[in-house]
C-alpha cells in the first residue's frame, strides 16, 4: 500500500485541501515509493502563520534551552538511524555507506548548532561621548524559510533548522518533491519529542507555488535556498519585493588541479571520490581536472584504471557498491545529452559514455579527454558522473582555467609544493579550496559561494550570522 504524505504544520500532520498528489519514485527500481501533497500558496501561507505564532514564546526562551531541543532531535534522529538510511537510499538512489554518513552527520550538526547557545554574542562599543555606552545586540530575525534539494534532503534540513533555531527564528521548510520521505521521518521525531508547535513546519509541493509564497511572504525575513542558479534567481527576485535577506548555496564547476609534484595515487583517490560520490550529483564535486602536461599521460592512466574499478548497482540490494543511479529520468537524458555535445565537439570518450542496464537512471562512470576550455562540458554544471580532464603547462595557466567559469563554489589543487599551494589560494576565486584531499567541507567551516554559486553561506559561526541581525543602541548615563 503507498504511504501518502501530510503537511506538518503548527505540530499537526494537515491533509491537503486540494487532493492533488505527487508520486514519488524509488530511481534504481522505478518503483512507486509514496505520494505527497501538491501543496498550495496557501498552505505555504499557513505554515508561516504558524511559525510566526510560535516565534516570539521559542526566542523568549534562553538560548541554552533552545540547545536543548535540538540535542533531543539529534538523539531521537540516531535511534531511528535504521530507518531513515533505508528511506534515504530507496528515494535518493544513495549508497548505504552515504546515506548512513548523512543520517549520523545530521544528528552531529544538530549537536554542534546546539552548542553555540552559549557562545553567539553581540558587543560593546567606545563611544567618542563620555557617560555613554554602544551597545550591538545580535537577536533573532522572526520567521525563516527553507528551499531544500533532493541530493543531501536530510542533512539540509538541519543546515537550514539549526541555526535558525538556536538563534531564536522559526522555519518553515519545503522537501525536494522527489525526495520527501526523510522529512515525514523528521516531522514524526519533532511530534515524538513534543517540539513547541509551529517552530519547525513542513509544506510540500513544487517550486513555483510553495516555494515562490515562501520567498515571496512578507512575513518572512530569511529565505534560504539550495539549489540551481535558475532557482536561486527565482527566489532571489519573489524576495525582492519585500527586501528580504535571501541565502543561496547554488551549482559548482569544481576545478581540480594536479601539479607535476602531486602524488598521483593521492590525487586519483581524491578525485575520484569526489566525482563518484552520490553519483555526482553534489555541488562541490570535482567537475572538471588539469593536469600538468608532465604528468598527463601518466594521470590518465591511474585514472581511467582507477573509473574502471568503480561499481555501480542498487544501492538497496548491494552494500560494496560505490554509486548508485541518478535521480530520474530528466536527469540520465541531461548528462547523456551533455556527453553527446561533448562528443560532437571533439572530445573522446575514453570510458563509459552511456546509460547503464534498462530498468532505473544509471549511467556508466565516464572520463572524457579531448576537451577544451570553450566547451560546454567544461563551463556548465555536468551534475552526474562525467569527469572531463584537460592538460595545462604553468601554474598560471591552471588558476586562469580554473577561474575562467560563472560558478565560484569549491576546488581543489594536488601539489607538495608549498609556494604553489599558498599563489593558487591567493589567487583562486572560489569560496573553498581543498589542498589535498576530497571536496568535504566541515561543519564548522564555511561553506559559501562566489558569482553565480550563491549568496550568503552556512556552517561554522560565519552561518550562523545568517540568522541574526543587529540591534545599536546608544546609551548615556550620569
Amino acid at each position: 500500500m503507498t504511504t501518502h504524505h501530510q503537511h506538518y504544520i503548527n505540530g499537526e500532520f494537515i491533509a491537503d485541501h486540494n487532493d492533488k498528489w505527487i508520486e514519488v519514485i524509488n530511481p534504481a527500481t522505478e518503483a512507486l515509493l509514496s505520494r505527497i501533497p501538491q501543496g498550495s500558496k496557501e498552505d505555504a501561507q499557513r505554515a508561516i502563520l504558524a511559525a510566526e505564532a510560535a516565534q516570539p514564546a521559542w526566542e523568549a526562551l534562553p538560548a541554552v534551552e533552545r540547545g536543548r531541543w535540538l540535542h533531543k532531535i539529534a538523539t531521537a534522529i540516531r535511534a531511528r538511524e535504521p530507518q531513515l538510511t533505508g528511506t534515504i537510499v530507496a528515494e535518493g538512489g544513495k549508497t548505504q555507506g552515504l546515506a548512513q554518513t548523512e543520517v549520523l552527520f545530521t544528528a552531529d550538526y544538530l549537536d554542534y548548532m546546539a552548542e553555540w547557545a552559549r557562545r553567539y554574542e553581540g558587543e560593546i562599543i567606545n563611544s567618542d561621548r563620555a557617560n555613554e555606552n554602544i551597545f550591538l545586540f545580535k537577536k533573532a530575525i522572526g520567521v525563516t524559510t527553507g528551499i531544500l534539494p533532493w541530493n543531501f534532503p536530510f542533512f539540509l534540513i538541519a543546515r537550514k533548522a539549526a541555526p535558525a533555531l538556536i538563534t531564536g527564528n522559526t522555519i518553515v521548510i519545503k522537501p525536494s518533491e522527489l525526495t520527501p520521505n526523510n522529512a515525514a521521518i523528521f516531522a514524526e521525531i519533532l511530534q515524538q519529542i513534543e517540539l513547541p508547535a509551529g517552530v519547525i513546519n513542513f509544506v510540500y509541493g513544487y517550486g513555483p507555488e510553495v516555494g515562490q509564497e515562501l520567498a515571496a511572504n512578507p512575513k518572512v525575513g530569511l529565505v534560504s535556498l539550495t539549489g540551481s542558479v535558475g532557482a536561486g534567481i527565482a527566489t532571489m527576485q519573489a524576495a525582492a519585493k519585500n527586501v528580504t535577506k535571501v541565502s543561496l548555496e547554488l551549482g559548482g564547476k569544481a576545478p581540480a588541479i594536479v601539479m607535476e609534484d602531486a602524488d598521483i595515487d593521492l590525487a586519483v583517490r581524491a578525485i575520484v571520490s569526489s566525482r563518484m560520490i552520490n553519483s555526482g550529483q553534489v555541488c562541490n564535486c570535482a567537475e572538471r581536472v588539469y593536469v600538468q602536461q608532465g604528468i598527463y599521460d601518466k594521470f590518465i592512466t591511474a585514472l581511467t584504471a582507477a573509473f574502471r574499478q568503480v561499481k555501480l548497482g542498487d544501492p538497496a540490494q548491494h552494500s560494496d557498491i560505490d554509486m548508485g543511479p541518478l535521480i530520474n529520468a530528466a536527469a540520465l537524458a541531461r548528462v547523456e545529452q551533455k556527453v553527446a555535445d561533448a562528443v560532437a565537439a571533439g572530445a573522446t570518450v575514453v570510458l563509459g559514455g552511456k546509460r547503464a542496464g534498462d530498468k532505473g537512471f544509471f549511467f556508466e562512470p565516464t572520463l572524457i579527454t579531448g576537451v577544451r576550455q570553450e566547451m560546454e562540458i567544461m563551463q556548465e554544471e555536468i551534475f552526474g558522473p562525467v569527469l572531463p580532464v584537460m592538460a595545462f603547462n604553468t601554474l598560471d595557466e591552471a588558476i586562469a582555467l580554473a577561474n575562467d567559469c560563472q560558478y565560484g563554489l569549491t576546488s581543489s589543487l594536488y601539489t607538495q609544493n608549498l609556494n604553489n599551494t599558498m599563489k593558487a589560494l591567493h589567487q583562486l576565486k572560489f569560496g573553498e579550496t581543498y589542498v589535498n584531499r576530497e571536496n568535504f567541507e566541515a561543519m564548522q567551516g564555511f561553506h559559501a559561494g562566489w558569482r553565480k554559486s550563491g549568496v550568503g553561506g552556512a556552517d561554522g559561526k560565519h552561518g550562523l550570522e545568517e540568522y541574526l541581525q543587529t540591534h545599536v543602541a546608544y546609551l548615556q548615563f550620569s
